[in-house]
């Protein structure tokens, strides 16, 4: 049966005191040892709200008291310190007919088999796993296949899931000591690799859902990452090779069912706290920017249709359905399309980010849509209202600053939802944030060998045919390692 209470804490966790929210609720959940109870923090309240409440007979909704609203009728005003808090309780006439699952994120096992490299010292393990050294075992260990547009299909060798989950790479490593210069978002990627790209990334998620028909049973998603160009300079190691490359994994439903909830307050959970901010304080322009792109195939989901039901995430994200499912990967329009909201994607952030660093700043110049951004977002009172709550934030709190810092990093994701709809969704994330966790779904990487050793035959399997329809669809030659042949 699911609990009788649930409560929430709404806010905010990096700004100040909007994220006294989320502090009660850690508190609650400290104090309170009841199996009754349930406690869970989120950055977005309205529709995205409701549907955590579902199979609960009442429900305790903390948040800040803004100074332009008053309690809701029947709330509770709390005082702490200098903040005000609502706690609004809801209740409901009726009990719960039948069990409910808890819909939060979920924190998942995936054993590995330790990887025998010798770490360099004075290197961290990802430095070194990310450094053109490490590229040979990439190819010689893991490598599937190659092609001359130096795409490399790999197996994960610290994978996501050991139920299907292998990458793609755009293996820049000839240019590694001039990385400004290399691409680090599809959108800077020749045509003619970007036509493979797409081509690869077609057929390998039809394999998936060949594979995996049943959208009750699996969750399938394909995300594409991409690291600021910059960060090898700006940080200890090496500059990385994996400056852009799409991951393709599989979970079981069950198996997410089953894992322990992950911990609500994980920093890449919350996206850095750029959403929630464009949500809760300009969610209208944010919308309306994305509702003016030219765009046919991809509709914006109605409220609520694009979570997954067992973690209920994505939050605050922008998402569409891809009309015609599957069918519609086959078409140019389509990748055109996932383009076109990248490009929107980028403009709205660097927008935004060039008001908070310079007060009336002109239009960015190398931006995609000019005319949108000069007439949606640089002539908004609320755009610009926001970036200057950020930049006099920014200027008093080095802390502050440091975290919501435009960190050119996004995650662009396509994924199967609960309806066996395709959906895709986007963010800009902390760079270190897992693919996965756009979807509520932390993986936990165990060494244990055994048990990898288990799932690697069915998984080998698999990947040996995808590599296979690729080779058939002149994508790439097959690539001989210790553990299988070209």
């Amino acid at each position: 049966m699911s609990a009788g209470t649930l409560v929430v804490g709404l806010g905010n966790p990096i700004l100040s005191d909007d994220g006294v929210g989320w502090r009660v609720a850690e508190r609650v959940r400290e104090a309170v040892d009841d199996a009754e109870v349930d406690v869970l923090c989120l950055s977005l309240g309205g529709l995205s709200l409701v549907e955590h409440l579902a199979g609960y007979r009442r429900a305790i909704i903390v948040e800040p008291l803004m100074p332009r609203y008053s309690a809701r009728p029947g709330a509770r005003l709390v005082r702490a310190g200098r903040c005000s808090i609502i706690a609004n309780e809801y209740s409901r006439a009726t009990p719960s007919t039948g069990p409910a699952m808890q819909s939060a994120p979920r924190e998942i096992v995936t054993p590995f088999r330790p990887i025998p490299l010798d770490v360099p010292e004075g290197m961290k393990p990802n430095e070194f796993f990310n450094s053109t050294e490490n590229l040979n075992d990439l190819l010689h260990n893991n490598g599937l296949l190659r092609n001359p547009e130096g795409l490399l299909l790999y197996r994960k060798a610290l994978g996501h899931s050991n139920e299907f989950d292998t990458s793609i790479i755009y293996n820049t490593s000839r240019a590694i000591l001039d990385p400004l210069g290399r691409p680090v978002r599809r959108t800077q990627v020749p045509e003619a690799v970007k036509n493979v790209w797409n081509r690869m990334n077609q057929i390998l998620f039809d394999y998936m859902l060949e594979l995996y028909p049943d959208p009750d049973k699996h969750l399938v998603l394909a995300g594409e990452a991409s690291l600021d160009a910059t960060w090898p300079l700006t940080s200890p190691g090496v500059p990385s090779i994996r400056m852009l490359h799409n991951h393709f994994i599989v979970f079981d439903k069950q198996a997410l069912r089953d894992a322990p909830l992950a911990d609500a307050s994980n920093p890449n959970l919350t996206d850095g706290g750029q959403h929630s901010l464009f949500q809760q304080y300009m969610r209208d322009v944010y919308r309306a920017f994305f509702d003016e792109l030219d765009l046919e195939i991809l509709r914006p989901c109605t409220p609520g249709s694009c979570k997954i039901a067992i973690t209920g995430y994505p939050q605050g994200l922008p998402s569409w359905e891809v009309t015609g499912g599957a069918e519609s990967l086959k078409e140019v329009r389509f990748w055109k399309e996932y383009d076109i909201l990248l490009k929107g994607f980028i403009d709205f952030y660097r927008a935004f980010f060039s008001q908070v660093s310079t007060r009336n700043a002109p239009l960015p110049g190398d931006i995609y849509f000019p005319a949108l951004v000069e007439e949606k977002l640089q002539f908004n009172n609320d755009f610009l209202k926001s970036a200057k709550m950020v930049r006099d934030r920014c200027i008093k709190d080095a802390k502050y600053a440091n975290s919501i810092r435009w960190q050119p990093a996004f995650k662009q994701l396509i994924y199967r939802n609960d309806a066996g709809k395709l959906i895709v969704t986007i963010s800009q994330n902390s760079i270190g944030n897992a693919i996965t966790e756009l979807l509520g779904v932390v993986v936990k990487r165990v060494p244990d060998a055994e048990a990898y050793g288990q799932a690697e035959p069915a998984l080998i399997e698999k990947l040996l045919e995808a590599r296979r329809r690729l080779v058939d669809a002149d994508l790439g030659e097959g690539i001989a390692t210790p553990h299988w042949g070209a």
